[in-house]
């Protein structure tokens, strides 16, 4: 009875042993398992982290780049309507005034015309402004066609506000010196000038 007691007894503290050295086994496994999983997910966490600082570090440099631009546009615009206001200032009224003149018109045109006659063995035509009508007809039907020895043909439009278009009578091209033009002209020789006044 001893025996099989003594017996017994050995094979429960076997069975305990190996019971406890397997579980001991299997809780190891299982600590290593949640160690690598938490691992990972703090591997995982970390990377989505720096993927959202990346992106916020980008978005933030094209924001600042947006910005910057934007604000550079604006300053050069801006310089622009400063420099087209005062060239306009400058110029718009002198030209207007000049070629308001029917007595410097008289004399721009003729000047013109013998010079174009010159060149050309076509009549003329020219378009002029509708409000000076009165004044510039019969200057253009007598001593202008008596000056350059050539037919003149004068039409008068409210599309010219002021100076004139000159070309041959076939209407293949005109050389336009209205107030518009002249002021883009001298716009264009002004703009450097009050560029460098303004902002050095």
């Amino acid at each position: 009875m001893d025996k099989l007691q003594e017996l017994t007894q050995k094979l429960y503290n076997e069975g305990l042993a190996k019971g406890k050295e397997a579980g001991e086994a299997i809780l190891a496994k299982a600590q290593a398992e949640a160690e690598a999983i938490v691992k990972q997910a703090r591997e995982q966490a970390d990377a989505l982290v720096e993927q959202a600082r990346k992106e916020a570090q980008d978005y933030k440099t094209k924001v600042e780049g947006d910005v910057t631009m934007a604000a550079t546009q604006a300053v050069q615009a801006t310089r622009s309507d400063i420099e087209n206001l005062i060239i306009a200032k400058a110029v718009d009224a002198p030209v207007k005034d000049a070629l308001g003149s029917a007595a410097f018109l008289k004399e721009i045109i003729s000047v013109v015309a013998q010079r174009f006659s010159a060149q050309e063995s076509a009549d003329l035509s020219l378009v002029l402004p509708e409000k000076m009508q009165k004044e510039l007809e019969p200057f253009i039907q007598g001593e202008l066609a008596k000056t350059i020895g050539k037919g003149v043909e004068a039409s008068f439009s409210k599309k010219v506000a002021g100076g004139f278009k000159i070309g041959p009578k076939d209407g293949s091209y005109f050389i336009s010196l209205t107030d518009e033009s002249f002021q883009a002209l001298i716009g264009e020789y002004l703009r450097p000038a009050t560029k460098k006044i303004l902002f050095g």
